[in-house]
């Protein structure tokens, strides 16, 4: 019998085994690899049977392996965080491979925020985000604050110069509230730093926080609004190694347009009549028709150096200019280190021609930088996290030497294209056959020739040096109480500023020539040497300079950083709360550091993902107040509905997949200011600052001489000076419909701000005061307006979308009440007018007749100047005379009210296109370009004169006479309104195929441009009057060529 038993156990088990052997013989093998869409593996892919528990997930090479059982009918689904996911039908298939797209809506989904992320349907704040890859189409542009024009909802970019090295611009988020500062605290990985130090391909995101529930966390510093910039990290798999070279031809965009010598004397001579009336004997003025046609017809080098004909943008620039960009970066890791490192270059080209002296150096401008970057992530334990960056910085600018230093660097520089601005083409040859270098012997001191300057001023090298180092320390708590996590961050950052390291010329014997044209006489500046009395002879006087470290303008900064948050979900709630204490030690050069430090805290609650509350707050302190102001709590909260995830909603709008309300008011300190504004400081010598003598004269004021010292006060303190305090309220609603075909978001804001410092130097007080009054919370101002953001991507297939991203600012700001003296009038008053708001001698029309010019309000001065043709002024004041009482608020000021921004794109496989145009309004500029300055035939073709027929668009330039400069009104005043083409990209990238072959994972060629087209009534090309004598190096178009790829 139990043998029986035996024998039946043994059928049993073979039965078993036959039974399985046979459904295993059925069941077949499906692998595979999962991509994303540059080709590179994705780990961690979710692979499953459709309709079954049965799944796998990927690898770290993104390879599957999973057993079907009917391959002609089943389907697997491929699914992975932040990626669309796709159901494929195996139909017999044994291999499977498949590229997973990004899933735009999810990319969205986690937002920066201070002092960590949200999901973005939970954040209350007002937000915008974008990305480093949305930064790198603006074509050729390495400077990130550029790169920004447009792509930020509410923040505006005006940039004051295309100097290689000098293109960083000013920022501001939503407008001005303050005449202190406007700029936004600006932080890289959390520390505040420069966008300079960061290169574009390591940034990963970047954020601007707008409100008070969005700024509360950083405190004081972040009342101007926060741009938070996240750098890149590496992730656990295989090295991915990305490399990119861009090559970028640059010209010049717009500069103001000006007749040639023919046309210009022509044109003086036109003024000349003009003039006759005032002066009958200007007819020996007049230019013969015979010697203004010699400037046209010139047959020989006598001719042509006789009659110059010099268009001073031929002479000083050059056709096009390069730039060059490279970059490496490689990331991966394993479970115990994630690593990121790169290495960016970038060489800035210069548009101005190389006046080569053939002495073994170049002169001109030039930017060379070099950016290093390295952020490690250590797994200490399970728990433990423990991060090291370390970036590095070095640039070099190149600009003509400075014989005075840093002081005088703009000056300098702005003599180089002083020339195709100020220049006349028929002053003086800039060199001549000889080697001669052109002069004016009339004006020698004041009119500069702009190709001489850049000979023989030699060269200086600017060098900044910056290294930053932060360790970061990151504890799960778990075991404490779900939820709660630490973190700790100390970071050194130190600046090095090295100048005046290069070859001074500016004392070079250059021998200097005019011929004067109506003679034919040749002049020289040098007729023999000062020191033998023989014969002139151009002789060499270099000297190299080592340079020096500039010690006012080395930095160190140290920052710490506590954190502790906790997150908790009970079923429908969840829970957040953050604290954190920083500490901030800065300093410049050898002074005393200085302090700031912050407590602040942030608590969040979301019901079930519809109801949404946030409240902050900041303890702050600061070193500039006294006693009982040194340290101030400022807070601010916020909530939000979430409607469309309400049921009812869904059932009434099925199409609206997103909408939001959210509303948030707060206020925020600010300690803009100069240090220890509490106390007196004195000062001990004499007035002049000598320590050998000092005296009490008449006024009461140190002199210059005495036989003692003494010590006297320098700065009377104001022991109440305080905190400014600014209130921010903003709503907004955010937006989806027809599953985010079109989504975006309307803000409504106001800022209202208490309390700013005026300068005691800027205070309306008695001039019997005997010196400054101290600075005082004497000030208030607001600022609102509107956002408007609209989003539309729309997949015509899976090969095939065509998006578009469009926004529009609005943001005005108007003083309400600065120390304004009280019997001054209302439009001499800087309280009811915009921060910065232009004023000038308003016109009404012209004068075209001696009758009208005898009913117009007469000048102060040179009132007998008058000629018809000038402006009737009007007299603001009324009181029958123009004068400086006269001067009145008109236009708008010079940062525009109303920014748009346009990018439409469209992609099919490989190929993609893109276009953004970017326009402003509401922004007026100060541009004076006044013809035959110093009776010099300089002159502007900007707008028809005025004719005695009473047409016209602008007055006569006078070449004789004086009038009374009141007279220009505001022909100077443009309307800075501009359109342009910011930004157009074609593109094609392979993800397969032959780049496979190469070892490639993927490969990107692109042709891109920057600034190609410009519409504005400006006569150059410029978004601000800044720059030395109201011009700037040139505003640069760019042409790029470019290609990426990754390995």
């Amino acid at each position: 019998m139990e043998n029986v038993k035996k024998l039946l156990r043994c059928i049993s088990v073979l039965t078993l085994l036959l039974v399985c052997g046979a459904f295993t013989a059925h069941a077949e093998t499906v692998t595979g690899t999962v991509v994303d869409d540059t080709g590179e593996p994705l780990i961690g892919v979710s692979v499953m049977l459709k309709g079954s528990k049965a799944g796998v997930t990927t690898d770290i090479d993104g390879y599957y392996t999973i057993q079907v059982a009917d391959t002609k009918t089943a389907t697997l689904t491929f699914s992975y965080v932040g990626m669309e996911p796709q159901e494929i039908k195996i139909n017999g298939r044994k291999t499977i491979d498949v590229t997973l797209k990004p899933n735009s809506n999810a990319l969205e989904e986690v937002v920066v925020v201070g002092y960590g992320q949200q999901k973005k349907a939970s954040v209350v704040g007002a937000i915008t985000q974008t990305t480093g890859d949305v930064l790198a189409r603006a074509a050729g542009v390495h400077d990130i604050g550029a790169a920004l024009t447009g792509n930020m909802p509410g923040v505006v970019t005006t940039q004051s110069s295309g100097m290689p090295g000098d293109e960083e611009p000013q920022i501001t988020i939503r407008g001005a509230s303050s005449w202190n500062n406007s700029s936004p605290l600006v932080l890289v990985d959390g520390i505040e730093r420069p966008m300079s130090s960061v290169d574009m391909s390591s940034v990963q995101t970047i954020s601007a926080l707008k409100d008070a529930s969005a700024t509360a966390v950083y405190g004081v510093k972040g009342a101007n609004g926060v741009i938070l910039i996240t750098t890149k990290r590496g992730t656990e798999g295989k090295a991915k190694i990305d490399v990119g070279f861009t090559a970028t031809m640059k010209t010049i965009s717009r500069l103001p347009d000006k007749y040639d010598s023919y046309d210009a004397l022509t044109m003086t001579n036109r003024a000349i009549e003009h003039e006759l009336a005032l002066n009958p004997g200007s007819w020996n003025y007049l230019i013969p028709q015979s010697r203004i046609n010699k400037y046209r017809y010139r047959t020989s080098i006598e001719d042509i150096e006789r009659y110059p004909n010099v268009d001073w943008r031929n002479e000083l620039f050059k056709d096009a200019a390069m730039s060059y960009n490279a970059y490496i970066n490689i990331a991966g890791g394993t479970n115990f280190v994630r690593y990121y490192a790169a290495v960016d270059f970038v060489n800035e080209g210069d548009m101005f021609r190389s006046q080569n002296p053939g002495r073994g150096f170049v002169n001109g401008f030039n930017y060379n930088r070099l950016n290093v970057r390295s952020n490690l992530d250590f797994s200490l334990t399970k728990t433990t996290v423990f991060k090291v960056n370390v970036a590095g910085s070095n640039g070099v600018r190149k600009t003509p030497f400075s014989a005075s230093g840093e002081y005088n660097v703009d000056w300098n520089a702005a003599q180089a294209w002083a020339g195709v601005y100020n220049s006349a083409p028929d002053q003086f040859m800039p060199i001549y056959s000889d080697g001669s270098i052109g002069y004016y012997p009339e004006f020698a001191s004041q009119v500069v020739n702009s190709v001489s300057q850049i000979l023989t001023s030699g060269y200086m090298n600017t060098m900044n040096t910056r290294i930053n180092t932060d360790f970061v320390l990151e504890q799960n708590l778990d075991f404490i109480t779900k939820g709660l996590n630490f973190r700790g961050m100390i970071s050194w950052d130190n600046l090095f500023y090295d100048s005046k390291r290069g070859v001074q010329d500016n004392y070079s014997g250059y021998q200097n020539k005019w011929i004067d044209p109506v003679t034919g006489e040749v002049s020289y500046k040098n007729l023999s040497d000062a020191n033998t009395n023989f014969d002139y002879r151009p002789m060499d006087n270099l000297s190299t300079n080592g340079g020096e470290v500039i010690n006012w303008k080395t930095q160190r900064h140290v920052n710490y950083q506590l954190q502790l948050n906790w997150a908790r979900d009970f079923g429908k709630h969840a829970v957040s709360a953050t604290g954190v204490w920083t500490r901030q030690e800065d300093a410049y050069g050898s002074e005393i550091p200085r302090y700031r430090e912050d407590w602040v805290f942030r608590t969040t609650y979301d019901f079930d993902g519809r109801y949404l509350i946030e409240y902050n707050g900041a303890y702050n302190g600061s070193e500039k107040f006294g006693k009982g102001y040194r340290f101030g709590f400022f807070n601010s909260g916020a909530i939000g509905w979430r409607i469309s995830g309400e049921p009812f909603f869904k059932a009434l709008l099925p199409y609206v997949n997103n909408l939001k309300l959210r509303a948030s008011y707060g206020e925020i300190g600010d300690d803009t200011g100069d240090r220890w504004l509490f106390m007196d400081q004195w000062g001990f010598g004499s007035w002049n600052g000598s320590a050998s003598s000092a005296v009490i004269d008449g006024s009461g004021r140190p002199g210059n001489t005495a036989p003692y010292k003494y010590y006297y006060q320098t700065i009377m303190g104001n022991p109440d000076a305080h905190w400014e305090k600014v209130k921010k309220f903003n709503f907004g609603i955010d937006y989806g419909f027809l599953n985010d075909m079109f989504a975006g978001s309307v803000e409504i804001f106001k800022d209202k701000r208490n309390d700013i410092l005026i300068k005691g130097s800027e205070r309306s007080v008695p001039s019997y005061f005997g010196g400054s009054a101290p600075t005082a919370n004497l000030g208030k101002a607001e600022s609102k307006g509107f956002e408007i953001e609209l989003r539309f991507n729309y997949p015509i297939n899976k090969d095939m979308r065509v998006w578009a991203n469009m926004n529009m600012t609005h943001a005005a700001n108007k003083i309400i009440e600065r120390d304004d003296p009280k019997l001054k009038p209302g439009y001499q008053k800087q309280a009811g007018y915009a921060i910065g708001q232009h004023k000038s001698y308003i016109d009404a029309g012209f004068l075209n007749n001696y009758d009208m010019i005898y009913g117009a309000p007469a000048f102060e001065t040179n009132n007998e100047q008058r000629l018809p043709g000038d402006y009737y002024i009007v007299d603001f004041n009324g009181d029958g005379i123009i004068d400086d009482n006269d001067s009145a608020p008109i236009g708008y000021t010079t940062t525009p009210q109303n920014t748009y921004n346009a990018t439409l794109g469209f992609e099919w496989k490989g190929f993609s296109v893109f276009a953004q145009f970017y326009g402003v309004t509401n922004v007026s500029r100060v541009v004076t370009l006044d013809s035959f300055d110093k009776q010099l035939h300089n002159v502007y073709n900007l707008r028809e004169w005025w004719s005695a027929d009473g047409s016209g668009e602008m007055l006569v330039p006078r070449y004789l006479s004086t009038p009374n400069s009141r007279g220009n009104g505001t022909q100077w005043l443009y309307d800075g309104s501009y359109v342009r083409l910011k930004n157009v990209e074609i593109a094609y990238t392979w993800n397969a195929g032959w780049i496979k072959k190469l070892g490639l994972s993927n490969l990107k060629v692109y042709l891109n441009g920057n600034n190609l087209w410009f519409w504005s009534r400006l006569p150059d090309d410029r978004e601000s009057d800044h720059g030395y004598a109201a011009t700037a190096y040139p505003t640069a178009r760019r042409f790029n060529l470019g290609v990426k790829f990754s390995l």
